[in-house]
């Protein structure tokens, strides 16, 4: 029970910091963010405000969302609000953008599977989930396959952010697609769930 307890905690800050390194490298690629990054990108310019920080308050006002999907909050889920933002603005100031194509590439990638993993093994936890994975893992218990829902999720805040104004890149259609399958193929090592 106890070696649980400590797998499912070191499941959540591990995840969880993985997606905030992963954002990192996809806002200093500078080919254009994934769909959070633009929807976050285009609401920090118009509140002003630190990318992490737009990132901590999307994470709270999405949990509005949960109310029709049945969802309950957990200790992950103040883990995800907090830390994913407080990671991500504890690098992306102290590095600079990429100028160089085939490192920015190598950011993007590395940034997709690191968030997709990251997502799998703090969803696995059991320990509740971050607000937008929550809308996820709702739609999941829906019925449709988690890798579905996410790109669904994926697709409809890269629309709003783009009408915000965030940052679109020729990679950003990379995320729309990449991040689900990781997550699928991730989770079954990783899923501490019961109905897993």
């Amino acid at each position: 029970m106890m070696f649980k307890k400590l797998r499912q905690a070191f499941q959540v800050f591990t995840g969880t910091s993985l997606i905030g390194v992963g954002i990192s490298l996809n806002y200093l690629a500078n080919l254009g963010l994934g769909p959070w990054g633009v929807f976050h990108d285009g609401l920090s310019k118009s509140l002003n405000i630190t990318y992490g920080r737009t990132i901590i308050i999307t994470g709270i006002a999405v949990m509005i969302l949960w109310i029709p999907l049945k969802q309950k909050p957990g200790i992950g889920t103040i883990i995800d609000i907090f830390l994913v933002g407080t990671v991500a603005d504890l690098i992306i100031p102290y590095f600079d953008f990429s100028e160089n194509i085939y490192v920015s590439l190598l950011l993007i990638f590395s940034g997709i599977i690191l968030i997709g993993a990251g997502t799998a093994i703090y969803v696995g936890a059991d320990l509740g989930v971050g607000p937008r994975d929550g809308i996820m893992v709702g739609l999941e218990s829906l019925g449709l396959k988690i890798g579905l829902a996410r790109n669904i999720i994926e697709l409809l805040a890269f629309l709003i952010g783009w009408l915000l104004g965030g940052l679109v890149g020729y990679v950003t259609i990379l995320f729309v697609i990449g991040i689900g399958p990781v997550v699928q193929k991730v989770l079954p090592y990783v899923d501490m769930r019961d109905n897993a």
